[in-house]
């Protein structure tokens, strides 16, 4: 597709038809008029997500069936229109308010800009405490690995370059895209801005992570790409 916006908000989602029309109508209060585009991929939801989407204003790719969350993410990459990414969860644990200030940081020079939810505001409910753990233990790995100081690796609030995006040739299925994502640009030499956002407790159905298996796939995917 060509690129007829300047940003392209990405929200890769399954089974969030509770909270995903807020989070659109959110994306798009804070896009500037005829800048920007929200694109969800729905990963094979059966609960109406998709209509929910549309509903709010979104353009709606679907995947049938569900196939993780790194080939959605991808899937919204290659089908976006804009020249820059914003990648968003679709349960409302991210606030879109935070969108412009990740656009902002996006400087030229910096090559992807991360949300911190550690930088920022943990709200009461917002990540179980061993989520929470295990998220600081991988950051501290990868930054002694890779020189680096990361402080949420795991996070999916993010912002980047379209272009630099697909140079990477990501081929992560699951919830270890993220990490595939920040660790093949250390490794091309990106140079990688966190600033802090807030997180909120899910306003949707449980969620698709499974610790001790996901947790496994980004550990297996630190090691490998160092």
């Amino acid at each position: 597709m060509s690129v007829t916006v300047r940003v392209s908000v990405v929200i890769p989602c399954h089974d969030e038809a509770d909270s995903i029309e807020a989070v659109v109508r959110g994306c798009r209060g804070v896009l500037p008029d005829g800048e920007g585009e929200v694109l969800v991929v729905d990963d094979g939801s059966t609960d109406g997500t998709a209509a929910a989407a549309a509903r709010a204003g979104a353009r709606v790719e679907r995947l049938v069936p569900n196939r993780g969350k790194g080939r959605a993410l991808l899937a919204g990459a290659h089908a976006a229109a804009g020249a820059v990414l914003v990648f968003i969860d679709g349960d409302g644990q991210d606030d879109p308010r935070d969108l412009p200030a990740l656009l902002a940081a996006l400087e030229p020079g910096v090559d992807m800009v991360i949300g911190s939810r550690f930088l920022g505001t943990l709200h009461p409910g917002s990540i179980h405490p061993l989520n929470r753990l295990a998220n600081r233990a991988f950051s501290a790995l990868i930054s002694v690995l890779f020189g680096v100081r990361i402080t949420d690796s795991q996070a999916g609030f993010r912002v980047l370059p379209r272009d630099r995006l697909l140079s990477l040739d990501l081929d992560a299925t699951e919830y270890e895209i993220e990490t595939e994502m920040l660790l093949r640009g250390l490794r091309a030499g990106w140079t990688v801005r966190e600033i802090p956002v807030g997180r909120h407790p899910r306003t949707g159905s449980s969620t698709d992570f499974h610790r001790a298996r996901h947790g496994l796939r980004i550990l297996g995917t630190i090691l490998r790409e160092r």
